[in-house]
């Protein structure tokens, strides 16, 4: 049943739902493209992917757009229990998502992890070179990991980490030098804090620490910037400085598989947050075929796909992204 109407015939949205979509749309997504759509009822709430948003370049398949609707997903499920709802989940073929609320207990208890969502960030930025202690690490092996989900967390300095390093920097090279790749990732570009409040989305120029200039000297300096020899200096010193890479790996490569990949993901990002250690993606190696495969040839993730790579470390806070209002996802 859809959500009752008022006498002016509005929509009248419980202010539990409201709290969980806000909640929802803080999940990060490829570009910050906020590939989702949520469509509400008075019993439950669907997740739909929004293909318009997808990023055909990168992300042929959309297999990041998913795992971003599992991430969104992960965080309406968390931000349920926190409100005394005992959520349940399906997953239709085509990829909707739909979380189950019609149970609800007065026996609220405190969820830490879904007090990290409005904390969790994607930091861009120069971490500091410190090695996260295996305590810690340890934590985050201990996260909880949908069926058919493997994780791999490599410290800096070992031969693994080494190898998916140069990997990181042979999917700049492939994908630097396609024109596509380029006016894909322009067309998401916000170029100074005009342009980011227009969209409410996209790739800011403050999470990358750029400074606030006129969107076409913003447009000059950041389009020189877009070369392979570029970017891979700066990787490189950002990989430097990380404390593990850490590996997201499926059996199948399927749909059903990438959501759960991405309420796994989330869960991580969030348990990291409450430890203080920063993230940022570096999934170059995993959008190329041929890396890809390259690295499905180390013994260790040998008959896996792998489809997420994050770098982990310490680092000081950077500017968060912005997201779009309800009204702009929410649809009947």
């Amino acid at each position: 049943m859809d959500l009752k109407r008022n006498n002016n015939d509005r929509q009248e949205i419980p202010s539990d739902f409201i709290f969980m979509i806000n909640q929802a749309v803080l999940a990060p997504s490829g570009h910050n493209t906020q590939p989702w759509k949520f469509r509400l009822y008075e019993d439950r709430i669907e997740i739909h992917p929004d293909l318009e948003r997808g990023l055909g370049v990168v992300d042929p398949d959309n297999r990041e757009l998913f795992i971003s609707l599992g991430c969104a997903a992960e965080n309406i499920y968390l931000s349920a229990l926190s409100k005394g709802y005992m959520p349940e989940i399906s997953v239709c073929e085509n990829g909707v998502i739909t979380l189950f609320l019609s149970e609800k207990n007065n026996d609220v208890t405190s969820c830490l992890l879904a007090e990290q969502i409005v904390k969790r960030q994607t930091n861009r930025g120069l971490y500091n070179g410190k090695i996260i202690p295996e305590t810690e690490i340890s934590v985050l092996r201990g996260i909880l990991l949908e069926s058919g989900i493997h994780m791999y967390i490599m410290q800096n300095g070992t031969s693994v980490f080494e190898r998916l390093s140069d990997y990181v920097l042979k999917g700049n090279a492939e994908q630097l030098h396609s024109k596509a790749f380029k006016t894909e990732l322009k067309s998401w570009m916000r170029y100074n804090s005009g342009h980011e409040k227009e969209t409410q989305d996209g790739l800011s120029y403050a999470v990358f620490g750029a400074p606030d200039l006129p969107r076409c000297l913003s447009e000059l300096i950041m389009g020189m910037c877009l070369t392979s020899g570029i970017q891979n200096m700066g990787d490189k010193k950002k990989i430097k400085y990380s404390s593990h890479f850490v590996l997201f790996t499926t059996e199948y490569n399927c749909l059903s598989e990438w959501i759960s990949v991405g309420r796994s993901l989330e869960r991580f990002l969030l348990k990291a947050t409450e430890l203080g250690i920063a993230c940022a993606f570096l999934n170059q190696p995993c959008e190329s075929a041929s890396l890809s495969h390259e690295i499905q040839r180390i013994a260790m993730f040998e008959g896996q796909y792998p489809v997420l790579l994050l770098r982990i470390g310490y680092a000081s806070k950077m500017p968060q992204s912005l997201r779009r209002n309800i009204s702009d996802v929410v649809f009947t």
